[in-house]
């Protein structure tokens, strides 16, 4: 599973014109499912996300001091197999994703799994598999990270 995970002052995703989610300071996620991604990766990644410190703290001025949910601030996940896009030539080749009927149902148990570990009503996501637009807000800070069990493929 890879993960590009954005600190936004607000991030929404549309689909079709509309807007079907939309937060307010917090962070914007990118999730990418690989073939071979289990439960335990599922959880290495909701983990990592929900404690990084990528917030000051406004007490002690400290920077990179409070994750996301020290502050109270949202989450954004958003699909996005592509992050699992290789170049074959010049044509992505997104083989190693893994496929839309086996990765619809693995990515609603992630968003269950965020909104379980942190707060249901905190925790947004998109529409899996629709054309989104991902609107975000003075994004200032990227991070991109995969699971362990990537590195050790």
């Amino acid at each position: 599973m890879r993960a590009v995970v954005q600190r936004v002052l607000s991030a929404s995703v549309e689909v079709e014109g509309r807007v079907v989610s939309a937060i307010g300071p917090g962070l914007l996620i990118l999730v990418g499912v690989h073939e071979a991604d289990t439960d335990s990766d599922a959880d290495y990644i909701c983990r990592k996300v929900l404690n990084m410190r990528l917030f000051p703290n406004e007490k002690t001025g400290k920077a990179w001091d409070q994750s996301v949910m020290q502050r109270s601030f949202e989450v954004l996940l958003v699909s996005q197999f592509t992050l699992y896009g290789i170049l074959k030539g010049n044509k992505p080749d997104f083989h190693v994703a893994m496929p839309p009927a086996k990765a619809k149902p693995f990515y609603a148990s992630l968003v269950e799994k965020f909104q379980r570990s942190y707060s249901a009503d905190s925790v947004k996501d998109g529409i899996f598999g629709a054309m989104m637009k991902v609107r975000l807000n003075e994004k200032y800070v990227d991070f991109g990270f995969a699971c362990h069990m990537f590195f050790s493929e």
